[in-house]
């Protein structure tokens, strides 16, 4: 590939979903941003709500597909279609999902709802089950001629799962490059209008993939690289007319931050180092972080000294926590094309330990008692089956908190007696009594990453809809207080957002001093 022009010039998070032929559609941030394909501004799409997020540009350009984002780490929700002009938004009957594509005629969609991927008339009507996948589905892709259906299983937010293909009625669904790399770590694919090649993204680059048939049908070509350079590239693109390619390339890079109360404003915190998922020991003499971007977990005294590293590539360690007697860092780790799943590593280092091996179900976010004697932690936060379990660290069993169904992100207060959690749709604050056994919705407002306070009296949390903020919920009589406004604090992570606290409470965030930008490259099939 050649002519890297950069598009864009703002240097925010992005993920380029369609075009209508002249302008570049995709999210950005918390909203919608569209640009001219031969670069300028940035403009914002209005969109009824704020919780909205872009799925797919309809092939005509006229309508936009959004699904109404109900988590604060995920897109999964309720799918509208929005036209692009102005106009009343529409529900597509029940659907929901986290990703969707329309069929080229513009006539049906495909919808990917956790496992399982569903077609549609355009309307939502007649929705049907076309496949049962081995784990969550993203990125659906139809092909030109309709024939087809790619997207990837697995990987979640870290974008690394591997290409599957499906055809429209059902028939025969296979992984597309079954032994191109172990484990797989491939990601949204779009053809070329032609229907000659497939383009995707696979471990920080941009590859193409002949579909060149042989006589049994099966492309018979291995994949080729289209971009290189310091940067990395994701979310291909191709024009309308098949002349440009258009990426977002990236530096990813953040800058912990702690929020100082007396300057009210936001300094560095251990050094400024890029890493994220930041949890210190009940004593706050030792820290342990995830490295941004690349997913290690490590520790060190809170000054920074006696540093070292816990976990190593292909593992991805998100939201650690340390056990109370200060030994052990409990985590969830995520392996490209299996579930995520719960470890344990010694404070000293050495191999991190399934905590639940036998234990068939996604496992996330993880939090100690402060006992020391059991770890609570849920399933995905898009699936609103999902329930809150207890792991019995002495005996190994696993049991359900009652009435936890859709509740995620469980925290254990500092003296036991309370947990609290995200309902479903990040929508409110839960608390468990362990003494009644009953939950209370103690807040009604969207959050994520509930942190206690040291002494119990407060749970921070984050709420970034209408007015991106850290703010804290007093227990005693549920007063909620601003705490540090977020409105010009731009974040990155592996989530794009995170809270956390350091020992004395202060809220703390990864500050995104990376750069991501879309850059249109001249499309030369090899």
């Amino acid at each position: 590939m050649s002519g890297y022009v950069p598009v864009t010039h703002d240097g925010n998070l992005k993920v380029l979903v369609g075009t209508d032929g002249a302008r570049l559609y995709f999210n950005e941030g918390g909203s919608i941003g569209q640009v001219s394909g031969s670069g300028g501004e940035v403009a914002h799409v209005p969109v009824p709500a704020p919780t909205m997020s872009l799925l797919a540009v309809s092939p005509d350009g006229a309508t936009l597909l959004v699904a109404d984002e109900v988590g604060q780490t995920a897109f999964h929700g309720l799918l509208w279609e929005v036209p692009v002009l102005g106009g009343s938004p529409r529900r597509l009957g029940e659907a929901a999902g986290q990703a969707a594509a329309w069929s080229p005629d513009g006539q049906m969609i495909v919808y990917a709802d956790g496992n399982d991927l569903f077609l549609a008339k355009s309307d939502g009507s007649e929705p049907h089950k076309l496949v049962s996948a081995p784990d969550e589905t993203f990125d659906p892709a139809w092909s030109p001629d309709g024939a087809v259906i790619r997207f990837r299983v697995g990987g979640g937010m870290t974008f690394r799962g591997s290409l599957w293909q499906v055809s429209v009625n059902g028939k025969d669904p296979h992984p597309l490059l079954p032994a191109w790399h172990a484990p797989p770590a491939e990601c949204c694919g779009r053809w070329t209008p032609d229907g000659k090649y497939f383009v995707f993204q696979s471990q920080d680059n941009i590859w193409g993939l002949a579909e060149k048939a042989n006589l049994f049908g099966k492309a018979n070509s291995q994949p080729f690289q289209l971009t290189s350079g310091p940067m990395s590239f994701f979310s291909p693109l191709l024009s309308k007319d098949g002349k440009k390619l258009f990426v977002v390339g990236a530096l990813a890079r953040g800058e912990l931050s702690r929020y100082d109360v007396k300057s009210a404003a936001f300094v560095p915190f251990l050094s400024g180092i890029s890493a994220d998922s930041v949890s210190f020991s009940k004593d706050g003499q030792w820290v342990a972080y995830v490295s941004f971007p690349e997913g290690t977990l490590w520790r060190s005294k809170s000054d920074g000294s006696q540093r070292i590293q816990l976990t190593y590539p292909p593992l991805i360690a998100v939201l650690p926590s340390w056990s109370p007697d200060g030994q052990q860092i409990v985590f969830y780790g995520l392996l490209a094309g299996e579930k995520s799943k719960v470890y344990t590593v010694s404070a000293d280092g050495g191999t991190p330990r399934e905590m639940m091996p036998e234990d068939s179900q996604q496992q996330y976010d993880p939090t100690w008692s402060p006992d020391g004697t059991k770890i609570a932690f849920g399933g995905p936060p898009a699936d609103p089956n999902d329930v809150i379990r207890v792991l019995d660290v002495g005996s190994h069993q696993i049991s359900t908190l009652p009435d936890s169904k859709g509740f995620f992100s469980s925290r254990w207060s500092p003296d036991g007696r309370y947990l609290v959690a995200l309902s479903f749709a990040s929508r409110s604050l839960m608390l468990f009594d362990f003494a009644t056994q009953k939950w209370e919705e103690i807040a009604k407002i969207t959050m994520g990453f509930p942190n206690w306070s040291k002494s119990g009296d407060y749970v921070y949390f984050q709420h970034r809809e209408d007015q991106p903020s850290v703010m804290r919920i007093r227990i005693r009589d549920r007063k909620i207080e601003l705490v540090a406004d977020l409105k010009n604090f731009r974040q990155t992570g592996f989530y794009t957002v995170w809270l956390g606290t350091a020992p004395d409470d202060s809220p703390l965030l990864l500050r995104d001093t990376g750069t991501q930008e879309i850059y249109s490259l001249d499309w030369q099939a090899p």
